[in-house]
C-alpha cells in the first residue's frame, strides 16, 4: 500500500512539472510570435524620430492653450494636468479655452513644420478629437481631409507617415506600407478594389468577392493557411484600408499580380493579435 502511494507521488509531481513544459512549447507556436516578425522597426530621419508613448492609450483629456491651422493640420497646445502637449489633426474647429479630448497617436521628436517654419520638440499626431468630425478650411480646401497630403506638404516622407499610421490609427503591426502602384478593378459584379472592400464592408460581409491586386508579403501556413498581404493602388494608408489581407490553401509569388475571390469577414478576430477590419478568406487564387 506504501509502495502504490509512493508511486502515485512521484506520478503527480512528474505531471507537475511537465505541464509548465507544454506551455512554453506551446507558446512558441502561438500565431503571435509570428506577428512579432513583421513589428516596424524604430523609424528615424535626419534630426527626427518617432516614437509612440501615447500610443494605444486612453484618450488624452485637456484644456486648448493656443490653436492655429496650417499646412492642412489644426495645431493646438493643450494643457493637460499642467503638462503642456502640442498635437496635430486634421482641421477641426476649436478655440482657446475648449476643453478636449485627444484620441492616441504617434509623437514626433524633433518635428520641423514647413508651412510654419518652426521646431516643435515634442509633437503629437492625434486621430483627431473625440466628438469632433474634420472640416474644410477655405484656404486648404483640396484635399484637406487627406492627412497623408498634409503630412507630405510639411515635409514628413512616406516611411514616418507609415509610422505614425500604424500608432495613430491602431493599425496592425503586420500591415505593409502603402505601395505607388495601380492595379485594374476585377471584372464582374463581384469585383471590388481593395479600397472598396473596406468601405463596402458591412454590405458585402459573408459575400463572396473578386478582387485583383499585387502580392508584397506571404506568409506560408500560420494556423494552416497561407496568409496574403494585397494592395492594388487605393485606399488611405493613414486609415490603413490600403493593405488587405487574404488566406488561402494556395501558392502566391511575391511582387506578382493576382486575381483572388473569397468570402469577405468583417471585423474579423483570431485572437493572438490577428484582428482584421476586413478580410478576405479561404480564398482561391485564380490567375
Amino acid at each position: 500500500m506504501k509502495l502504490s502511494k509512493k508511486i502515485y507521488l512521484i506520478a503527480g509531481l512528474c505531471l507537475a512539472l511537465a505541464l509548465p513544459a507544454c506551455s512554453k512549447q506551446e507558446n512558441k507556436t502561438a500565431p503571435a510570435k509570428e506577428e512579432a516578425k513583421h513589428e516596424a522597426p524604430a523609424v528615424v530621419h535626419e534630426t527626427k524620430a518617432i516614437v509612440a508613448p501615447h500610443a494605444e492609450t486612453n484618450e488624452i483629456k485637456g484644456t486648448i492653450i493656443e490653436t492655429f491651422d496650417s499646412g492642412g493640420y489644426t495645431y493646438m497646445q493643450i494643457d493637460s494636468n499642467g503638462k503642456k502637449i502640442w498635437a496635430a489633426v486634421r482641421p477641426v474647429k476649436v478655440k482657446a479655452g475648449d476643453e478636449v479630448a485627444l484620441l492616441s497617436g504617434g509623437v514626433m521628436k524633433n518635428f520641423h513644420s514647413r508651412t510654419l517654419d518652426r521646431t516643435f520638440d515634442e509633437i503629437i499626431f492625434s486621430a483627431g478629437i473625440k466628438g469632433k468630425a474634420p472640416v474644410a478650411l477655405p484656404h486648404t480646401a483640396e484635399g484637406n481631409n487627406d492627412f497623408a497630403k498634409a503630412m507630405s506638404a510639411e515635409g514628413v516622407n512616406p516611411v514616418d507617415q507609415q509610422a505614425v499610421a500604424n500608432v495613430t490609427m491602431g493599425s496592425s503591426k503586420a500591415i505593409v506600407p502603402f505601395q505607388e502602384i495601380k492595379i485594374d478593378k476585377a471584372e464582374g459584379k463581384n469585383g471590388v478594389t481593395v479600397e472598396e472592400v473596406f468601405a463596402k464592408a458591412q454590405e458585402l460581409n459573408g459575400k463572396k468577392v473578386l478582387v485583383r491586386g499585387k502580392v508584397l508579403k506571404f506568409s506560408p501556413k500560420i494556423m494552416g493557411k497561407n496568409w496574403i498581404h494585397i494592395q492594388d493602388g487605393t485606399g488611405n494608408p493613414m486609415q490603413n484600408t490600403h493593405d488587405l489581407v487574404v488566406t488561402t490553401m494556395d501558392q502566391a509569388a511575391p511582387e506578382s499580380v493576382i486575381l483572388v475571390e473569397g468570402v469577405l469577414a468583417k471585423d474579423k478576430d483570431f485572437g493572438a493579435g490577428y484582428k482584421y477590419k476586413a478580410i478576405i478568406e479561404d480564398a482561391v487564387i485564380i490567375k
